[in-house]
């Protein structure tokens, strides 16, 4: 079960079922799309405004947009993509550290 912030036609947004933040909400549409580059390349103007869109609902929906956030999708072997699915990870509510350690 997924505990849905946002949908469209587009796009999934859900709480993550082992969240790294106290918000940490994945963002996902629901086109077929190995990952962010096959997504700028074959995604429709309408899927790309969704993505946009859908970040800027959970930023407002969990009050980030004071504070703010990280966005993160990993992209091939070297980026640690482990789902072959484009997703993104909105982590905020609290300073979650440095990018790289």
């Amino acid at each position: 079960k997924a505990d849905i912030i946002f949908e469209n036609k587009y796009i999934l947004c859900f709480k993550d079922i082992l969240p790294k933040a106290p918000v940490h909400v994945l963002i996902i549409p629901k086109g077929h799309f190995k990952d962010i580059y096959d997504f700028s390349l074959n995604a429709s103007l309408e899927e790309k405004k969704a993505i946009y869109d859908g970040i800027a609902k959970v930023i407002k929906t969990f009050n980030l947009d004071s504070d703010g956030c990280r966005i993160i999708s990993n992209f091939g072997k070297n980026g640690r993509q482990e789902v072959p699915h484009l997703h993104f990870h909105l982590l905020g509510g609290k300073d979650i550290g440095s990018m790289l350690s």
